[in-house]
């Protein structure tokens, strides 16, 4: 029987796309070769790119408004260099949220002036914080919408008169956004739509061209749109993966669809977090994100005694990251509500036995 799998990432995907993904290992589209064997060339995988490309922007509700998808490599972490590269000509605006969005500030600062508008390290980054300006002269503006290892989650997002830029990593197509809202989307495919290996980035072409550097070919997203994500060759088998992982999404209902499962499981565990007086929530209430619930126990003595029940349930990934410690539940689109109850279960049977 599989395990609960509550890893921040590599995430867990839809077993049906695992058992499809499986079969193409071995025979793809009938074609006697392997996907891991194709040309990136060949009819074949040309038509998995262009339809993963467009069946995004289907999801995010963002055909023929002057955006494009594209699937490139070098996780997250590439597009705090290649943002700031293609964007900041002499100041952009960031609001720090916690590890990431510290790395992409480190990046940014390469190109040009970083201005921090507001930061929740004062409290280890257990809230997002509220009512801070973003100067009207920045080249862009760039936040986090959800931060996995310490379990906040933006709700809202600020109007800004200036580019928004926003790292979606681990909580893109999971809710319902109004995305037209943002002129660069990035996220690295391996917390919710895939695997690891390739990297999503949706921008409108309006907002490149603007700055007077030259830009190395592979971190300029002109030329990856040109080249239709095809520049150099493409993570193949993860790309192919995600495709599958955006079907499986769309016959769930879309966003729209999946996001009362989440609402669901969310409410299953903060519920039992918020009532068991064993454990207490790390974020703050109003900025609980539901995609990964961080939470700690109220008696680190009994540490051994709840590690030993989660895992004889079948749990795994269950273990907070060590910036915040506890326990993380990292509840992405294809963990069942099974999973959450049963972990639930386990919380009520570490309470029996105190």
């Amino acid at each position: 029987m599989k395990k609960h799998n509550y890893s921040a990432g590599p995430c867990i995907l839809p077993q049906e796309v695992l058992q499809e993904a499986s079969q193409a290992i071995l025979d793809f589209n009938n074609s006697r070769l392997s996907i891991l064997e194709i040309s990136h060339r060949s009819n074949d995988f040309v038509a998995v790119m262009e339809e993963a490309r467009n069946l995004v922007l289907k999801l995010l509700g963002l055909e023929n408004q002057g955006y494009k998808a594209l699937f490139l490599q070098g996780g997250a972490s590439s597009q705090f260099l290649m943002t700031a590269y293609n964007l900041l000509e002499k100041k952009a605006a960031y609001l720090n949220t916690g590890t990431w969005s510290s790395k992409a500030i480190k990046e940014a600062k390469f190109f040009g002036e970083v201005e921090e508008v507001a930061s929740s390290a004062d409290k280890n980054f257990n809230y997002i914080p509220k009512n801070y300006q973003v100067a009207t002269d920045a080249d862009y503006f760039h936040c986090t919408s959800n931060n996995t290892i310490f379990g906040t989650q933006m709700k809202e997002f600020p109007a800004v008169d200036i580019p928004l830029v926003c790292d979606m990593s681990s909580d893109i197509f999971s809710r319902q956004i109004d995305f037209s809202k943002f002129d660069l989307i990035y996220a690295g495919a391996q917390k919710n739509m895939g695997p690891a290996g390739t990297t999503l980035v949706v921008l409108k072409e309006d907002i490149l061209g603007k700055v007077s550097r030259q830009i190395p070919s592979m971190m300029n997203y002109k030329i990856h749109i040109d080249k239709e994500s095809m520049f150099n060759t493409p993570s193949v088998y993860a790309v192919y993966i995600t495709l599958l992982t955006l079907r499986w999404l769309d016959k769930k209902g879309g966003i729209a669809g999946i996001e009362k499962t989440n609402e669901e499981k969310g409410k299953l565990i903060y519920d039992e977090i918020d009532r068991n007086s064993l454990f207490k929530g790390f974020a703050e209430k109003e900025d609980r994100s539901l995609m990964n619930a961080t939470f700690n126990l109220t008696d680190e003595s009994r540490k051994d005694q709840f590690d030993k029940l989660w895992k004889t349930a079948g749990i795994d990934g269950l273990s907070g990251h060590r910036s915040v410690g506890g326990y993380r539940a990292s509840m992405y689109n294809a963990l069942p509500p099974e999973s959450v109850k049963v972990l639930v279960e386990v919380m009520q049977e570490f309470e029996r036995t105190a």
